[in-house]
């Protein structure tokens, strides 16, 4: 077998390729395009485009695509071959600089918010030269922006990008301050941790439940969950580990930085660790991971399952976002560092984040709102749905004497001015991690907990760089108007502690004490994506992005529709599915249980008239009254579903799916996994939850 380090990126057209196969000067131009973002002529592009057909066909390929990210949450792709006819009944293979550079695909049937009509079709794809290129199942995919023919981002990825930009041009501001005149860049940089579970292909297939939704919506708890905990960091089984081991490979081969490997909390959970990248390459590479765990799971005859709460009572499963902000010369920013200079910027950009997350909790809670995600937060395994920042009590407590004008409980006992004493170096790992805490610090970095296992982390990234861009904004306007840097410095980072202050909680999130202390505070309880949305469109949050021109007025309002469509539209289907178990399967086979206890029943009366049939003429009763109530709540759920065609909007439909549909689901789900405690085995249509659960040996 290969090593891995010969292998790695072997299907990437990476910059080692780039020195390979590009001339010296095309390579130096491409590189600047790259780094400053310049414009890429097309000239440059013909000698680009060549070069990587050439390679591409050398490793296989036959064809390519203009990778993208509509917002399906998911990625799309069309492939053209590399054939060009030429006489003779022959043909060569070409790719033309213009092929790299814009694509057309059909931009009608993807989700667009009214953005263009439904028989307009026309869309545009244009190639992001920061993130390279590879070859996937014989094919050269090329990461692109998505676009309409008016201009506006149907995609994920550009407004990823343009807020990518927005956080560099502020951060640029202030870091200048703090006299780094090498820095040319600053870039966000992201590490996604990704939960999933594994559950067997044969048992997934009889569920029509985890077919058409990929969540259990009925399902009794098993005898044993998660309970022991002797799942979690426990040996990882044989079949799982041939899964593991084929998933680093194929992730190794795209230069994607797998690391770390686990079972998680609950039965057939785990998950996967990778290195920071740039948050655009992170974006894409989380995306490609999540493609590649379902598609090498079934050459495993398994099912792999990224629904955030796939199974009632037992852990959901997340996706951590690791975020900080690194110059181009490898200064981690929210580094505390060592002397005064370090510690002064980073409490500055520390203070940045505090404010941006204080303001913005709304969008940031916006940013990870799914049917499915509302499922898992506030549960056990999940922040809940009320924002807040850890800190830790050390830092937590140098913030507190700055904003006192206090001396810190040291020797010295000095008075706390930025600038003036040294502050007190930070250990890295000052303290505990607080797994509760949506937005915790790390040491170096902020883990955001609150993402879905399905989401893409585009989403929550393009709010936390703009909204620290636009803290950096406002803070650089008083900064570099200051007469006395060091004293407007102090007095800048005191009052944004004293006013943002309320954000930052280091206790256990989980408590409901604390739920009542965060609505004192006057920070936001949105329990469900119906009460999030709106703040989409808030006023507030309209001018921070058209400021920094990463959405215009028109793609927030898009978004916000298609959020709201895409939430009634999981309802929806969870809730046909419901019905169409209940109806077809599961009510039928109680029935058919009750005719086999009745006519045990007879049986035992004729053959032994004096001893009582009491346990099935008990269990007939039982399993009777419950299905009746089954019936009257599968009615009820078919009325509401009935009432739901008369909402007038996406808007009003969401919320009635929230308080009717959802409840209505609920009740009769609680009633059908009651009848599977008293079903015989042999009667119930479906596989159990420890069926599922323990399938896979």
């Amino acid at each position: 077998m290969a090593r891995v380090s010969e292998y790695f990126g072997s299907n990437v057209f990476n910059d080692n390729v780039m020195k390979e196969k590009l001339p010296h000067e095309t390579y130096k131009l491409l590189q600047r395009t790259i780094k400053q973002g310049k414009h890429l002529e097309l000239g440059l592009a013909n000698v680009v485009a060549n070069a990587m057909k050439d390679w591409a066909i050398e490793k296989g390929a036959t064809h390519y695509t203009h990778w993208f990210q509509p917002m399906t949450g998911i990625t799309a792709e069309k492939h053209d071959s590399f054939i060009s006819p030429v006489d003779g009944n022959k043909v060569i293979m070409e790719f033309s600089g213009k092929e790299l550079i814009q694509g057309e695909p059909d931009a009608s049937s993807f989700p667009s918010g009214g953005l263009r009509a439904t028989f307009e079709a026309r869309g545009y794809t244009a190639w992001d030269a920061t993130s390279y290129a590879f070859i996937k199942d014989g094919v050269l995919c090329i990461p692109t922006a998505f676009c309409s023919y008016g201009g506006h981002a149907l995609d994920a990825k550009t407004p990823l990008l343009r807020s990518m930009e927005a956080i560099n041009r502020q951060a640029m501001r202030v870091i200048k301050l703090f006299g780094h005149d090498d820095v040319s860049r600053i870039n966000a940089t992201v590490g996604a941790e990704q939960e999933y579970f594994l559950i067997d292909k044969d048992m997934f297939e009889k569920r029509k439940d985890l077919v058409f939704t990929g969540r259990t919506l009925f399902g009794a708890r098993p005898p044993k969950g998660q309970e022991l905990d002797d799942h979690y960091f426990g040996a990882i089984k044989p079949r799982i580990k041939a899964f593991m081991t084929e998933l680093d490979e194929e992730l190794w081969k795209l230069g994607i930085l797998a690391k770390t490997e686990h079972n998680e909390a609950a039965p057939a959970q785990h998950e996967l660790a990778p290195v920071f990248s740039t948050t655009n390459i992170s974006a894409d590479h989380n995306q490609l991971t999540m493609e590649l765990m379902q598609k090498i799971a079934r050459r495993h005859n398994m099912v792999c399952l990224l629904h955030e709460k796939p199974f009632a009572g037992i852990n959901g499963s997340g996706k951590h976002n690791n975020w900080s902000i690194s110059t181009d010369t490898g200064v981690n920013l929210l580094n505390p560092g060592d002397t005064p200079g370090e510690n002064a910027q980073f409490l500055l950009f520390l203070c940045a984040v505090i404010k941006a997350v204080d303001e913005y909790q709304d969008l940031l809670r916006v940013s990870v709102a799914a049917a499915g995600n509302d499922h898992r937060l506030g549960a056990l395994e999940a922040p809940p749905a009320v924002v807040s920042m850890f800190l830790g009590d050390e830092l937590t407590e140098i913030l507190e004497a700055i904003e006192e004008d206090k001396a810190l409980d040291t020797k010295e006992k000095e008075l706390l001015r930025i600038g003036v004493h040294t502050l007190p170096k930070f250990p890295k790992d000052t303290t505990d991690r607080n797994r509760t805490s949506p937005f915790a610090f790390t040491g170096n970095k902020f883990e955001f907990r609150m993402l879905g296992s399905s989401n893409t982390i585009s989403n929550c990234n393009v709010v936390l760089n703009t909204a620290v861009a636009e803290a950096l904004r406002q803070f650089a306007d008083v900064l570099e108007n200051a007469v006395d840097f060091e004293s407007a410095l102090h007095d800048l980072i005191k009052s944004t502690i004293s006013k943002h202050k309320r954000i930052i909680f280091n206790g256990n999130g989980y408590d409901d004490a604390w739920i009542f202390e965060a609505e004192k505070r006057g920070l936001l309880n949105m329990k469900t994506t119906p009460d999030a949305l709106p703040s989409l469109i808030a006023e507030k949050n309209i001018e921070l992005f058209t400021t920094h021109k990463v959405y215009s007025v028109e793609e927030l309002k898009a978004r916000y529709e298609i959020l709201s469509e895409n939430y009634c539209k999981v309802i929806n289907i969870e809730a046909l599915t419901m019905l169409d178990m209940v109806n077809k399967d599961i009510l039928p086979a109680v029935s058919a249980y009750i005719r086999e206890l009745a006519g045990t029943a007879i049986t035992k009366k004729s053959l032994c008239a004096d001893i009582p049939c009491d346990y099935e003429t008990e269990l007939v009763k039982d399993l009777s009254a419950l299905q009746s109530a089954a019936f009257s709540k599968k009615k009820a759920l078919e009325n509401y579903m009935i009432e739901a065609l008369e909402c007038p909007d996406n808007t009003s439909l969401a919320l009635f799916s929230k308080d009717k549909l959802l409840s209505a689901m609920t009740e009769l789900r609680i009633l059908v996994d009651e009848l599977e405690t008293k079903t015989h085995s042999e009667f119930w249509p479906y596989p159990s939850y420890g069926d599922i659960l323990f399938s896979v040996k």
